[in-house]
This record gives C-alpha cells, structure tokens and sequence, in this order.
C-alpha cells in the first residue's frame, strides 16, 4: 500500500531505491492517462495480501484504496489465502470484477467468477480475459481452494477467444494471465489470437515486451514498484506497431494527497504495532535469488532455532519487499516476509523422503514443460546441502546430498522444522506436530537475540 525498499543492480551490486505506493499508482495513472476513453487498467493479482493491514482484514480495507484507481478487471493468486467464500466477498466490495476462466465450484462444475469482460475504448472493442494461478489447489494449503478446482485454462481459452472475436466482434483480445512468463510463453505459441497477453506470477522484470506467434507478452516486476505501459498504434482495427516501457513508481512521482489520506486513516489503527523495532540487520535482505536467501535464510534459522532441529524448510516464495543493509528491521518488515504467518510445525523426515521430496521441488521449478513448472523458487532449506544438475530430467538432478559432514543416509530420520505444507507436503515425515507459536513471533525471538543480524549464506541449494 505504501512506499518500499525495492532491489536493483548497477555493476554487479546491489542497489536499494525506494520504490511503489498506491498513492503514487494514483498519480502515475491520473498523469499518465488523461482520458481513460484511450486507456485499459488492469491488475494481475497478488494484491490483497502480502503485507499486514491486508491480512489483519481479508482485504476489506484496501478495497476502499483499490476502487479510486480506475482499474478494469483482475485476475488473482494469493487472495484465495482467505478461502474462495471471502474471495467472493471482496469482489462484491470492488469496483471491477475477478476474471476466471480456470476456476470451478466442485459442486456443479460452474466457474467461480467470471471468464471475460468487453470494453469499449477509443472506437475499439476490447475483449479481456481471465487467468487465475492454476497452482492454487496444487501446491498451496488446502484451505485455500476448499469446494474448488482449477484448470491451466489453455484447454478453454480458444473457446473464449473464438466467442469474443466471432460471436461479441471484439477488435482486440487481451490476455490477463497469472500463471508465470514460462507458462505464458508456451500458452501464447498453443493459442492462436490473442493480441496482448499482460503476463503476471513469476515476477519477471520486463524491459523490453516478447512477441511469441504475433501475441505481445509483457510482465511488470512486483510489490507495485513497477507498471507495464503498452502503446498500441491501431490501423483498420488491428496493431501496426506498438511501444511497451517498464515505468519505475518511484520518488520522482508526487503521492496523490487524498489516496494518502485514505492509506493513513485505513493504518492508524495498527501505526505503534506496525513501526516497533525488534533489531538491525547488518546485510541487505531479500528474495531475488532462485537457489537461496538471506532472507529465507533468516526465517529459517528463526524457526529452526525454535526447537533446535537438524533441518528446516519453508517455500520458496518470491514475495516480500527487501530491507536495506544497516537497517532497522520493525514488526511490519515481518510480515512482509511471510504474511501468512502460519505456525511453527515439526517432523522426523527420512534421507530418502528429503531426497525425493527435493527432487519434486527441481521438477516444480525447472520442469522442461513450463506448464509442470509450480514456484515459487526453490524450496528453502538449512542444515544440508545439495549439489544438482540443473539440466538432467525429472528424478535426475540431484547428485550428492550433504548433513553436516556426512553424506545424508536413505533410512535416517533428521529433525526438521518447516512452515506450512507448502514446505513438508504433508506425504512426508513423521511425528509431524504444529505448535503454539507463529513465524512472526519465531523471528522476533530470533532477532531480539541475536541482532545486529548478520546472515551469510549456507549454500543449500548447489548447481553444479
């Protein structure tokens, strides 16, 4: 909702810059845009969680905040951590409508939200449809998809296409996509028609747009640091030539005074929990690394260092805004770092279970078919160490597993902290328990002990 850290690089180092804030979107969008009549605003998902005020409230608040900037339609990801009934609700408190032509009800087969949406701009008619992450009831806990399912939405989105263009006479089909630039990618070369296609999920920073079998495919970073702009020069009602830049939402945009207003009316409430400070992180955090990081690296020494297990594992989530080196880390940075906050869970997994558990995560994140590819990045972990091939197939890459000083044993049992089943489906281990204290709370611990923190990296996860 706010102005954040956000990590760039310049000759090789990292560089920290404030960026995002819806107040700025505001502005950027209201400056940007003088007559909506030219313009199509869209929001990819990922929205009403990720930071505390969001989730204090299922996203009821930051409704109040979403509704004044003039969006379109979106299509969503995280928000099913509320379950689909208040997912459902808050598209009644919005302005615009979820778009989903992969969500069903199991009960009667019917789609949760809506497939598409036609607008009308500059003597156009534009047709936008909806892709939700198709991960949702894969790989994420169970409550998050209770009495739904969802497809990869490519089997359906030629039917769409097909009705828009010959049956409603759209001029232009525009792609709103969460399932990640890979899958997107191949989705875009499968599907003949779609003209735009506004890929979302992977967090992929795109400089300069793709053009895959004449679809223009664009991604616009994260935490609302960025926004994708796409110029289209139109002749006879198709594309002649366009122009996509990535706009930075940084300083040099003037906050829109009453979007600022609303954010602080809707944070008083939370203000002194928010800025407490719990200590000083010494290295930069973050989570733009696919192997491992320091920031992961922190939330799983917090956890493990609850009850002092051998292993620990959380997912390998790709959200949260970094915090600088030499900087105060407050309670609201925590919950920036894992939002969901779930309880501390412990079991005794096997070394074959860790291997193959391993395994299933290489293949979740490197598959050869984009459309098996279901990160996050690579599972986090300490207290082993893997050396993999990234390029070998499915139940190949991994060529040495290490414990400490050992090489890890097939029919050993290793005590291991984890978050969720996200981390430990829950196939795996045993003597699984859940306890009585919550991440947040793990890391505050941690931290108050052990600051200034200074957190190295383990090299868990090798290619070699």
């Amino acid at each position: 909702m706010e102005p954040h850290q956000e990590l760039f690089w310049k000759d090789g180092d990292e560089v920290y810059r404030e960026t995002g804030g819806l107040a700025r979107i505001s502005s950027f969008i209201e400056n940007k845009f003088e007559s909506s009549s030219r313009a199509v605003f869209l929001d990819n998902g990922d929205t009403f969680h990720g930071t505390y005020v969001p989730v204090k409230n299922k996203g009821i608040r930051m409704a109040e905040v979403m509704n004044e900037l003039g969006i379109d339609a979106m299509t969503l990801h995280w928000e099913f951590a509320y379950g689909p009934e208040r997912v459902k609700e808050l598209e009644d408190e919005l302005s615009y409508p979820i778009l989903a032509i992969n969500c069903y009800r199991e009960e009667d087969e019917e789609r949760l939200f809506d497939p598409y949406k036609i607008i009308e701009r500059n003597g156009l008619k534009i047709g936008i449809i909806g892709i939700a992450a198709t991960i949702v009831d894969k790989t994420m806990p169970k409550e998050f998809s209770e009495g739904i399912y969802f497809t990869l939405g490519d089997q359906e989105l030629p039917y769409f296409i097909n009705l828009l263009k010959e049956e409603e006479n759209v001029d232009l089909i525009l792609v709103l996509s969460h399932l990640g630039f890979p899958q997107e990618a191949r989705l875009a070369k499968e599907v003949d028609g779609i003209d735009v296609l506004l890929s979302g999920h992977t967090h992929n920073r795109l400089y300069e747009a793709s053009e895959i079998n004449n679809t223009i495919i664009y991604q616009s970073g994260c935490h609302g640091s960025f926004i994708g702009e796409l110029n289209l020069k139109m002749k006879d009602n198709k594309i002649k030539d366009y122009r996509h830049i990535l706009n930075i939402i940084d300083k040099s945009i003037e906050e829109d005074k009453e979007i600022t207003e609303t954010i602080n009316k809707i944070k008083e409430p939370y203000k002194d929990y928010l800025s407490k400070k719990v200590g000083k992180s010494i290295d930069g955090l973050h989570r733009y690394n696919v192997m491992e990081s320091k920031m992961d690296n922190l939330l799983l020494k917090s956890i493990r260092d609850f009850k002092n297990t051998q292993l620990a594992f959380s997912n390998g989530w790709r959200y949260g805004s970094p915090i600088p080196p030499d900087s105060e880390i407050t309670v609201e940075n925590l919950w920036q770092i894992v939002p969901a906050n779930p309880p501390v869970s412990t079991c005794d997994l096997k070394g074959k279970e860790i291997w193959d558990m391993m395994e299933e995560n290489l293949e979740k994140t490197f598959s050869r078919n984009p459309y098996n590819q279901m990160g996050g990045y690579i599972k986090r972990c300490i207290g082993l160490n893997i050396y993999f091939k990234v390029e070998n197939p499915k139940n190949e890459r991994i060529q040495e597993i290490y414990i400490g000083d050992n090489k890890i044993q097939e029919e050993k049992y290793y005590s291991t902290t984890y978050l969720s089943t996200q981390a430990v489906p829950r196939k795996y281990g045993k003597n699984r328990k859940t306890h009585q204290i919550n991440a947040i709370e793990a890391l505050k611990r941690y931290i108050k002990n052990n600051s200034p923190i200074k957190i190295g990296k383990t090299n868990s996860i090798v290619p070699i």
